[in-house]
């Protein structure tokens, strides 16, 4: 049975899709949580004119049903978000905004400062520990801070970042499995200074890598990872490297230090692995010409133009488990 596409909300009725756009797709592009938020802010609006920042907004089901009504700004670490929150902004007449709906990296801040940020709140501690700090630096006095999320991943220690880092938080009650953060802003609180980006030391190279918050496994090398560097091949004629899913670089990295002849194009749909990436491109290697892009899979990388592609695929896309990414990346 397809998956329902359209969304109904006080704001609204969107058509929605996830991205990239399948065939047979089986999922909805928005959770319970999306609609709980969307249905909160409608029963307490905000003030007139203010611009709400929306962080990790999976396919744009917020921003879109947002959009219509005041200033957006949209962040997430996703290239697949941007994109497909874009696609449903192009299929969603937003109507007289008072302009469109900027979307930025997890890297870039909003340009104006905040009155009304909604988090939905990421898999990741670090990226969201991350974003909480960014949330402080950018907060109008007076601003509003909810976060929502589906019950399972929302912790203890989900509440205490909130916390430690916002100030006081308390939770709602759980509706259709989601729930709200709602965070009393503090700005007396002292949180100190965001621990990200974070380095580990590669013991095979000694190397320092640096890793953004958002990085898969920024504190050490995965299993899968390790077992792919032991068979990353040394000496071939090889003169264009992809490294795909890039992560912080490690696998290209090891690549360029075995092959100095070869060109690397580092490939992640994480603008901070990408930034990562490049980071520790620079301080091993300076000046040697390198290619980091963010996007789907090979989708930025010329037809026919690499001559290894080294890859430890993901098998999940934002809360989801599965392969279609991992295959994805195979066929391409």
């Amino acid at each position: 049975m397809p998956p329902e596409v359209v969304l109904e909300v006080p704001q609204g009725r969107f058509e929605l899709r996830r991205f990239p756009r399948r065939d047979r797709e089986q999922l909805r592009a928005w959770d319970a949580a999306d609609d709980y938020l969307l249905h909160h802010l409608h029963d307490e609006p905000t003030e007139e004119g203010a611009e709400t920042w929306i962080l990790n907004d999976g396919f744009g089901a917020l921003t879109v049903a947002m959009a219509a009504r005041q200033q957006v700004s949209m962040s997430s670490d996703s290239w697949l978000a941007h994109a497909g929150t874009q696609a449903n902004l192009d299929d969603n007449d937003p109507g007289p905004t008072v302009r469109p709906p900027r979307l930025l990296t997890s890297l870039e801040d909003p340009p104006a400062r905040a009155g009304v940020v909604l988090v939905k709140i990421p898999r990741s501690l670090a990226l969201l520990e991350d974003q909480l700090h960014r949330i402080r630096h950018n907060l109008q006095p007076g601003g509003r801070i909810v976060g929502a999320g589906m019950v399972r991943p929302i912790h203890t220690s989900t509440l205490r970042l909130f916390e430690d880092i916002l100030g006081s938080t308390s939770t709602t009650l759980a509706r259709r499995k989601a729930r709200l953060v709602m965070c009393q802003f503090d700005r007396d609180l002292n949180p100190g200074a965001s621990p990200y980006p974070t380095t580990y030391q590669l013991d095979e190279q000694e190397w320092s890598l640096t890793n953004h918050a958002g990085v898969f496994c920024r504190e050490h090398l995965d299993a899968g990872t390790r077992h792919l560097l032991a068979h990353v091949p040394e000496a071939i004629e090889a003169r264009d490297i992809v490294d795909l899913g890039c992560g912080n670089g490690v696998v290209g990295l090891v690549a360029a230090h075995r092959n100095p002849d070869a060109r690397l194009t580092f490939v992640d749909e994480s603008y901070m692995a990408v930034d990562s990436a490049r980071c520790n491109w620079q301080e091993l290697f300076g000046g040697r010409d390198a290619a980091f892009l963010a996007g789907d899979c090979l989708e930025s990388v010329d037809h026919r133009s690499a001559d290894l592609i080294l890859c430890t695929p993901p098998f999940h896309q934002q809360s989801v488990m599965g392969d279609a990414v991992a295959w994805r990346m195979f066929s391409g």
